[in-house]
């Protein structure tokens, strides 16, 4: 069989929109955790690190609760729009948000705290304001990082399968991602329609990550000693 492009246009779909969601929600969660002086941060660090180490199944079981009927999201997405979230592509998009919020958050972070503080303390005395040390300064610096996160994000959506299997089951144009066609190919033994998928996520996965580190290799180049 030949490659479901049906379901490969859905992936690419929710992985742009995750991967800009990530962003917009991303950029201040970072920008608190790479700053904030609050004695419990380490608390918040580890619940958005969560998704990591938590089996797909166990966060989309609780993310399928929280969006069905019964719950307050659900009962007020059913009064709004006659149907419930489970199960829909923007069920989907909650879900995968959820579980590939770390790959974005970590890498913002992480680039936000190498900043130098003399350069965002030098900004402040000048009298920029906060908001514009942040896109002045802040971001132009940490532009390695933000790419990083962007493309992780969007590479982890792509290849998703546990959480948008309970999250959105197996409905065809709707939420039948590329990774659930695969799941559903090898199923039925068709090996060369699975390997031809599989190797076309492949493909886009390794040539964007090659990207990301063709264009950061610089900045992460370790400099020698002077």
């Amino acid at each position: 069989m030949a490659i479901n492009w049906q379901a490969f246009w859905l992936t690419l779909q929710l992985a742009v929109i995750v991967s800009g969601a990530l962003f917009v929600i991303g950029l201040p969660i970072a920008y608190w955790i790479a700053f904030s002086r609050w004695r419990w941060k380490f608390l918040v660090e580890a619940l958005v690190a969560m998704p990591i180490v938590l089996p797909p199944t166990v966060l989309g079981f609780y993310v399928l609760v929280a969006l069905g009927p019964r719950s307050p999201l659900g009962r007020s997405w059913i009064a709004l729009t006659g149907h419930t979230l489970a199960f829909t592509f923007w069920g989907l998009v909650i879900g995968s948000i959820l579980y590939s919020l770390p790959f974005a958050v970590q890498p913002f972070a992480a680039s936000f705290a190498a900043v130098d503080r003399k350069l965002i303390a030098a900004s402040a005395t000048l009298g920029a304001s906060s908001l514009r040390t942040f896109l002045r300064v802040l971001v132009p610096l940490s532009v390695p990082g933000l790419i990083t996160g962007a493309a992780l994000s969007f590479a982890h959506t792509m290849g998703e399968f546990g959480v948008v299997l309970m999250v959105g089951g197996n409905i065809p144009g709707v939420t039948r991602t590329v990774s659930i066609d695969i799941y559903d190919r090898v199923q039925a033994s068709d090996y060369s329609g699975a390997n031809a998928t599989a190797l076309l996520l492949l493909v886009i996965c390794f040539a964007l990550l090659a990207i990301v580190y063709g264009t950061n290799r610089k900045a992460w180049a370790v400099k020698p000693v002077e």
